[in-house]
């Protein structure tokens, strides 16, 4: 699932994560700290969250077991925004790379004086969005910060990063719930929800809490009933590709792109193992079926290949044209069952 994964912060009003629980508590009382983390994991488990309780609790003047205080000058700086020992580095625009000169000025930040006479401590994220040069000018800062310093690095794959990157941090896997605790969380998050549509949002989100609950906030439930109702009609020739295209206009086109590699990719599992139990969501687990059956490979592999082609175009943001590219999508689907 892709879905704005620069930043997977959410406004949380409990504090640690359940399933974060003793990772914290190893952190919260370590009496000495090391000059660089990397927090890694898939997108949607809390990663930031976690970053950003160790920052406060970092920059707090009388942290204890638990975290930061919450009350003194630092804490209230920090809630304000307006620390002066805090930095956040990010790509400038979602999916875009975070560039040398935004390092550059990173780096300008570690060689000063903390101005409140106590640690300054950095968040990066994502730590794999550098590009090769940006990577290499904060290994120095990463090998030797200046003063008290602490660089909090986040990364959802950090199979991408530079081995001396990596290297030079304290590696942390976070931990990721299992489905029940994901779902006894969002129950507290979400109570209006039934069970099965909080089901349902999990799936969606590849079983990240915190994506589920991002996706739920712009209303992904309502956006898929349509898209699929859109699809089987599109097989059924009750609706047209171009009917359909202006009708999704409005739709995240990364999320449809999305759900699209994701079925050709279900499609295609299904003609090789023949396995039911592995179908993806319950709302296209007929249409998996049915197009497994009634496609050819040849067809299948080919439409993955335009899928991966202009996803790799949307996340680069080329000027396309959404309705157009829309209804060659949905041309190359309808087209899907049949001979090659």
């Amino acid at each position: 699932m892709h879905f704005s994964r620069c930043c997977w912060s959410v406004q949380l009003a409990d504090g640690i994560l359940p399933w974060q629980a003793d990772l914290w508590s190893l952190l919260a009382n370590r009496h000495q700290h090391a000059h660089a983390y990397l927090l890694h994991g898939p997108a949607g488990i809390g990663k930031r969250a976690l970053a950003e309780q160790l920052m406060a609790l970092l920059l707090c003047q009388h942290p204890d077991a638990h975290g930061a205080c919450g009350s003194c000058k630092g804490c209230m700086l920090l809630a304000a925004h307006t620390h002066p020992d805090h930095y956040i580095l990010e790509p400038e625009e979602v999916d875009k790379a975070i560039r040398v000169d935004q390092v550059r000025q990173l780096v300008g930040f570690v060689t000063q004086t903390a101005q409140l006479g106590g640690r300054k401590v950095v968040l990066l994220e994502p730590a794999e969005a550098m590009n090769l040069n940006a990577a290499n000018a904060l290994l120095k800062s990463l090998e030797e910060p200046a003063g008290d310093t602490v660089l909090l690095l986040i990364s959802h794959q950090p199979s991408r990063l530079l081995p001396t990157i990596k290297s030079r941090c304290v590696q942390q896997a976070c931990p990721l719930p299992g489905r029940q605790q994901s779902l006894d969380w969002l129950a507290g998050q979400l109570p209006d929800l039934s069970s099965g549509e909080r089901e349902e949002l999990l799936t969606l989100a590849a079983n990240s809490p915190l994506a589920a609950l991002k996706l739920h906030g712009v209303g992904v439930l309502a956006m898929r009933m349509q898209v699929v109702e859109g699809v089987k009609n599109l097989l059924k020739r009750q609706q047209s590709p171009s009917q359909l295209a202006e009708a999704w206009n409005p739709l995240p086109l990364m999320l449809l792109f999305d759900w699209f590699c994701e079925w050709a990719h279900l499609i295609l599992r299904f003609q090789m193992a023949g396995d039911k139990a592995e179908l993806g969501a319950a709302d296209m687990q007929k249409v998996i079926q049915y197009l497994g059956q009634k496609t050819s490979a040849a067809k299948l592999l080919a439409f993955q290949d335009w899928l991966l082609a202009h996803r790799q175009k949307v996340l680069g943001k080329a000027n396309l044209n959404r309705v157009l590219l829309l209804e060659a999508l949905l041309v190359q689907w309808a087209s899907l069952p049949g001979p090659s």
